[in-house]
């Protein structure tokens, strides 16, 4: 899963160089766990590793130089994205 990760964050910051590298890996982790999460809700079965970082690495691709924009009222959300420092995994 770590080799997966670290290929997107590195995808990513080469599409945004406003995220620091724990930002980007966290990105990742978030849009990962968010497809997966939705793809299991929508009553799909797994489809593997492959199939949800196509996806991941296709969102990097529409939206990725726009992800340092994002803005969040949850303090929680406000701390994980403006630290440099924090990673989920």
């Amino acid at each position: 899963m770590d080799i997966h990760f670290e290929k997107l964050a590195n995808a990513l910051l080469a599409k945004n160089h406003m995220l620091s590298y724990n930002q980007a890996r966290t990105w990742v982790e978030h849009l990962w766990e968010d497809f997966e999460a939705t793809f299991a809700k929508a009553g799909y079965s797994y489809q593997g590793k492959e199939l949800t970082e196509r996806v991941v690495l296709e969102w990097i691709e529409d939206n990725g130089s726009h992800l340092h924009l994002f803005q969040s009222d949850q303090a929680s959300f406000k701390e994980l994205f403006t630290t440099g420092n924090r990673l989920l995994h």
